[in-house]
């Protein structure tokens, strides 16, 4: 069974088609690389598997379910409150005066306590007295305008990087994206947030149960730290990391969400053959911790010598696949980076 499956995925900009009809599976606990000549689309490909490009066509599946939000009673459950919601204030709003007169007015003004339960049921009560304008015709038009809002809203985020993430796919980038200004603990805190479950209230009041997470939290982090070898620097700011290092630094930031999947963008680029031999040996640790690994790389010392199967990529278009041995002998891979002998 395979863990990613990408079918017939094509990105369209306009004129420009950054990938036609791109297929392949990612099987689970395998190293599986993309090369091709720059501009074949392999970030652009990325960017569609983690979320932050929508397909033109095509579909993306991960553990054999689709990346997309399905539509659930859930969803319609929440348009549905929304949509009553408006409804009920749109029509307090349109006749808050009437309302008041009819349900409260001099019955309960004065009371002490206040008896809010009957002055409630007495304003729910008031409403069919409002007659069709005032009343059914406003709450039927905030009911669709409020059910409509939400699936407008819910169809926009059906498939975000946050949802992607969620799923347990995380990524580093081709440019690194760190925070200069936090230390490397907070960075890879960062990382966590999507596995965090302490709401709004625990973290404004700081409860026993966001202390608890908190604390957790940063023993994970400094775990993590341990993983990549920097646990030594933990409370260095990253922007002073050599650059070698801040690479190290966002794959702890991205195993720090506990993904099943890490998607690594060009991570030797810029490195010296030390730190090079350095990261062949964590990426296979990474495989060996029960992560699968999806990169794009141009080292081709990297991508020879780690990966399981290869997937090259010329113009958006996959033109082989197969195990390190076959691509090296594959006369269309040697084509697409060498170019074609025309006098052979």
């Amino acid at each position: 069974m395979s863990l990613l499956s990408v079918e017939g995925v094509t990105m369209r900009f306009g004129g420009l088609v950054a990938n036609e009809d791109v297929s392949f599976e990612v099987r689970p606990g395998e190293i599986y690389a993309v090369i091709g000549p720059n501009g074949a689309g392999k970030t652009t490909l990325f960017n569609a598997i983690s979320g932050l490009y929508r397909p033109s066509a095509g579909t993306i599946r991960f553990g054999g379910k689709g990346t997309v939000e399905p539509f659930s009673w859930r969803v319609a459950a929440r348009a549905a409150s929304v949509g009553a919601s408006t409804a009920f204030g749109l029509v307090v709003a349109l006749n808050v005066q009437e309302l008041w007169k009819v349900s409260i007015g001099d019955n309960y003004a004065y009371d002490e306590p206040f008896p809010w339960g009957t002055a409630v049921a007495d304003l729910l009560r008031a409403f069919p007295a409002l007659g069709p304008w005032w009343g059914v015709l406003p709450a039927a038009m905030g009911f669709l305008l409020g059910a409509g809002a939400t699936a407008v809203l819910w169809q926009g985020a059906r498939r975000t990087p946050d949802r992607i993430a969620r799923l347990g796919i995380a990524r580093t980038f081709q440019n690194i994206r760190l925070f200069p200004e936090l230390s490397l603990v907070e960075n890879v805190l960062v990382g966590m947030d999507t596995r965090m479950r302490s709401g709004f209230w625990s973290c404004l009041l700081r409860l026993p149960r966001f202390r608890a997470e908190r604390v957790r939290s940063e023993r994970a982090a400094r775990e993590l730290l341990d993983f990549v070898d920097l646990s030594d620097r933990a409370g260095d700011l990253a922007k002073n990391l050599p650059y070698g290092l801040q690479r190290r630094l966002e794959i702890a930031r991205a195993l720090a969400s506990q993904p099943r999947l890490l998607l690594l963008d060009e991570p030797a680029a810029g490195m010296n053959p030390s730190e090079t031999n350095d990261l062949m040996r964590l990426i296979r640790r990474v495989r060996d911790r029960g992560v699968t690994v999806l990169l794009i790389e141009h080292h081709m010392k990297v991508v020879m010598g780690i990966s399981d199967r290869i997937m090259v990529l010329q113009y958006g278009k996959r033109i082989a696949e197969g195990t390190p041995g076959e691509i090296r002998n594959d006369p269309r891979c040697i084509e697409a980076y060498l170019g074609k002998d025309e006098h052979g």
